[in-house]
């Protein structure tokens, strides 16, 4: 079994933002369900920081995340270095690879596609064109496409609107995902101070959800893997805030919110002449009150770290909002589609059925997955470098935190957004070579028997590519 050398851990965290202080998430355990890996509590950034807006006017856009520089330039590859021989030889790597894709435990289909990223070479490839079920390895288009649509710095807000005289509010949902209670607390701050400034003690409370069209339930039907899709939801609709993974859901997210919100109002001095019902804002309703998520850029991060179906399926209807498509499932497909084709990227037999690969009926190529990876490599597109900063690192973050033991080769050199079905099982990532090259990979198998040989002999394709 080969050795870590120290020289790979170092540059691999020095190169790649291992370090959590460059804004990479917490750890991660693994999924109850087995669908994905386990949700550990988001660390970084809870308090929202930056965030200082009181009133509901156009915020400044804030600056990208501070995990979102420009990976080529961290890793000292110029951007003229086309003309490099790549890292490997596609001789070499088929010598390498070709054995560990014929593992049985990776079942009898199985695609592969390994680039170079700075010269955009194919090293190796077997059926890279083959549209396969990619499970949660989509969430890499999502992110992409969200990216492109939205811009990093966007921010999804929760809005609190008011009648004239302010005795009518309405919470209006905005689609943020990563709304938890201390965000819908802060939001009952500024709505009861804006209150008390009109002399209003007792209003009669709506929430709007029209954001969002179409079905809420997941076509996979109601699952502890996600909640109903909803404009407006507080801690994901977990029963137990305190859960991860495949835990108990609300069926009615936006209905609970607003229960939640009455609550939080009265114990700042508002009361509620009704109980919150379902509706839409009164004509000419005015701004009262406003939270706003983290930026997109940070979004997206902690949905690929964590692998967050949620915030998946929220990305991708707020790309379809953004570019005027129909905010369901169907809809948002379209949207993330029309996003990576104006991206110039390899479509041919792809299907977005949902944003988070909980759905099989998404069908992606190998040969996408690393395209969508180098084009976040490309210095010309810095809004996408979050999709390479969110991914997992291996053996340390993410869904790749306790993976990687049989493979020590990748370990902390690995970056990759894992995908789990049952009978498919996928890795998508980067992995940054001995000189300094960062290569993209994708390795989708199908029809496996069991996740549990299946993952280790993906670990072992995506270490393979260390030298």
């Amino acid at each position: 079994m080969p050795e870590v050398r120290t020289w790979q851990l170092a540059a691999g965290a020095a190169v790649v933002g291992l370090a959590l202080a460059a804004g990479a998430v917490a750890a991660a355990g693994p999924w109850d369900s087995g669908q994905r890996k386990a949700e550990k509590r988001w660390a970084a950034a809870q308090g929202r920081a930056g965030e200082a807006h009181h009133q509901p006017e156009a915020p400044k856009r804030p600056a990208p995340a501070p995990s979102a520089p420009g990976v080529l330039i961290a890793l000292g590859t110029p951007a003229t270095a086309s003309a490099t021989p790549p890292a490997k030889a596609p001789d070499g790597l088929k010598k390498v690879l070709a054995p560990l894709l014929d593992d049985p435990a990776l079942g009898p289909v199985r695609t592969a596609c390994v680039v170079d990223v700075t010269t955009g070479a194919r090293l190796y490839g077997r059926g890279a064109e083959t549209p396969m079920t990619p499970a949660s390895t989509v969430k890499i288009a999502t992110a992409a496409a969200a990216l492109t649509a939205l811009g990093p710095d966007h921010r999804i807000p929760t809005t609190v609107v008011a009648a004239a005289d302010a005795e009518k509010i309405t919470l209006v949902g905005g689609g943020d995902a990563t709304l938890d209670r201390v965000g819908l607390t802060r939001l009952a701050d500024r709505t009861a101070r804006a209150l008390r400034d009109r002399g209003v003690t007792t209003v009669r409370l709506t929430y709007d959800t029209s954001l969002y069209e179409g079905p809420l339930v997941h076509p996979i039907g109601p699952n502890g893997n996600i909640a109903p899709v909803s404009a407006l939801m507080v801690g994901q609709g977990r029963r137990n805030p305190k859960s991860t993974g495949d835990a108990a859901r609300t069926d009615d997210p936006a209905g609970e919110a607003a229960t939640l919100f009455e609550q939080l109002l009265a114990e700042r001095g508002v009361r509620t002449s009704a109980d919150p019902a379902h509706g839409r804002p009164v004509p000419k309703a005015v701004p009262l009150a406003q939270v706003l998520s983290l930026p997109v850029s940070a979004v997206v991060e902690r949905m690929l770290t964590t692998s967050d179906n949620d915030i998946a399926e929220s990305l991708a209807r707020q790309t379809a909002v953004a570019t005027g498509e129909k905010a369901h499932f169907a809809g948002a497909g379209r949207a993330v589609a029309a996003q990576l084709r104006r991206l110039e990227l390899p479509l041919e037999g792809a299907r977005f059925a949902d944003g988070s690969g909980l759905n099989r009926g998404d069908k992606v190529s190998a040969a996408l997955l690393t395209a969508l990876l180098a084009k976040a490599g490309d210095p010309n597109h810095p809004e996408l470098r979050p999709i390479l900063t969110g991914l997992p690192v291996a053996g340390f973050t993410g869904t790749l935190e306790d993976r990687y033991a049989n493979s020590p080769a990748g370990t902390g050199l690995v970056r990759a957004k894992t995908g789990t079905l049952s009978g498919v099982d996928t890795l998508a990532g980067t992995v940054v070579t001995a000189d300094g090259r960062l290569l993209a990979f994708a390795f989708l198998a199908g029809d496996t028997a069991s996740r549990d040989v299946a993952r280790p002999a993906l670990d072992r394709l995506a270490a393979a590519l260390v030298p």
